[in-house]
């Protein structure tokens, strides 16, 4: 029997450990918060404050199944059904390549994953691993072999949405996938939300994964040990150590000359890919991104549920409503800001081709400066604040909540004294951020202006 989106539950909270035994989807959305300290320099005391939420998605204020979805894979449709647009069949790749132009997506992003933790585990092994590629909202999964393509993106009302190509050569049929797709993916391995996830297993040698073996989901504040068991990574790191390449041995994952890896020929025959690569920079990118979209969806179904609930009750209390938003609105910013990323202790290179595709999508300021600019010595980003800042799902939160990120923003990044709370932020980094959205985000507040 397939689950319904309404029999997940949810918890406002950040796991990055989350054994398999409990990601299983059950019965509510529970999200709670309990803050025991001033958010940020310059805010008032929330010692007391708790938020506390029932959110059913199949319910009001969010209706998952019976929302339109508004995106960009809803937008292709629509151009295909239309005729504005026709996608060319080969007999290698089916519709992938003209799907990843038609939907902007570079075939530089493309990440390997061999273990079988998805839908068409019939077709997932160490010899044949899906290959998933992505932009900053969309991404796309394609086996060798299948002649199924699944496909998810952002939306701003769904916060994800699913979806699957049926690659008939005459014709790509391209529908919505609910009931199959939030079993998975609207769990806690997605912060409770309808949303995206990089998992880390511990995966037998054909792909599988045992049950009582722990995984991960991982994020840009996982320690590097415990990432990318189950994919395919080439690049270069250095010292550090990592769960890719790897797959058990006994009891034990075989990390014995795992990394550092420049190809996967030795793998598996990497013919019929787009990429002999599964990059180990676009990897770290899709951790920050898909957990950084999963905060931003969980923030604003919260508010969302806030403000259905303040209506139907017609009344309120101020203070508690301001402390509530707050306590909301400082997980988006932490993630925003890097709060808890994990230290890199050697340099991490991987292809120069993804970088540039990454790098090159901007904005920059006027001195060339970009959110988007890659450290990867001591930190993933020079300037350590999302790119995802720039994206639709962004624009698209709640306005309250949106100005109360903002607000926060502000205070952090123009304080003159350290926060200790972003103790990894120095002044001259602080002044950096600030500098480079004022130049280059549109929308902010004007507070924003008033300080230049």
């Amino acid at each position: 029997m397939t689950p319904s989106p309404s029999s997940n539950k949810f918890y406002w909270q950040a796991a990055s450990v989350i054994p398999e035994s409990k990601a299983k989807p059950v019965k509510r959305f529970v999200a709670s918060v309990v803050a025991a300290l001033t958010i940020v320099v310059g805010m008032s005391s929330l010692a007391n404050a708790q938020l506390s939420l029932n959110i059913e998605i199949d319910e009001p204020p969010i209706n998952y199944v019976l929302t339109k979805d508004s995106n960009r894979v809803s937008q292709l449709m629509d151009r295909l059904a239309a005729k504005e647009i026709e996608l060319e069949y080969t007999n290698d790749h089916g519709y992938l390549r003209d799907l990843l132009k038609a939907l902007e997506i570079p075939e530089s992003s493309q990440t390997l994953v061999f273990s079988k933790t998805s839908m068409q585990v019939q077709h997932i092994s160490r010899r044949n691993p899906r290959a998933v590629y992505f932009n900053d909202d969309t991404y796309v999964a394609w086996i060798r072999g299948s002649s199924l393509i699944e496909m998810s993106t952002t939306d701003p009302k769904l916060g994800a949405a699913f979806y699957t190509v049926d690659m008939a050569p005459w014709r790509p049929k391209v529908k919505r996938s609910n009931y199959d797709c939030l079993g998975c993916h609207s769990t806690s391995m997605t912060q409770g939300v309808p949303g995206h996830t990089v998992r880390s297993v511990h995966p037998d040698f054909d792909g599988g994964v045992q049950a009582q073996t722990e995984s991960f989901v991982t994020s840009h504040s996982s320690p590097f040990g415990e990432r990318w068991g189950g994919w395919y990574v080439t690049g270069l790191h250095g010292e550090m150590q990592h769960m890719g390449n790897a797959y058990m041995r006994g009891s034990r994952l075989d990390t014995r000359n795992n990394g550092n890896r420049k190809n996967l020929r030795e793998e598996f025959d990497t013919f019929g890919y787009l990429s002999p690569y599964s990059d180990i920079v676009a990897l770290m990118v899709l951790e920050h991104q898909t957990q950084m979209h999963n905060v931003m969806t969980k923030a604003d179904f919260a508010v969302r549920k806030l403000i259905y609930d303040r209506d139907e009750t017609g009344s309120h209390d101020v203070a508690e409503w301001e402390a509530q938003i707050q306590l909301v609105a400082r997980e988006v910013v932490d993630h925003l800001l890097f709060r808890n990323e994990a230290k890199l202790t050697s340099e991490v290179t991987g292809s120069i081709t993804f970088a540039r595709n990454f790098t090159d999508r901007g904005p920059v300021d006027s001195q060339g400066r970009s959110l988007r600019e890659f450290d990867m010595r001591t930190r993933m980003f020079k300037y350590p604040c999302s790119y995802l800042i720039y994206s639709d799902a962004f624009s698209g939160l709640q306005p309250i909540l949106k100005t109360e990120i903002y607000r926060q923003l502000l205070a952090i990044l123009a304080s003159e004294e350290p926060i200790e709370r972003y103790v990894h932020l120095d002044a001259g980094t602080r002044t950096d951020i600030l500098d480079i959205l004022r130049a280059t985000k549109t929308d902010l507040p004007e507070e924003w202006r008033e300080r230049q």
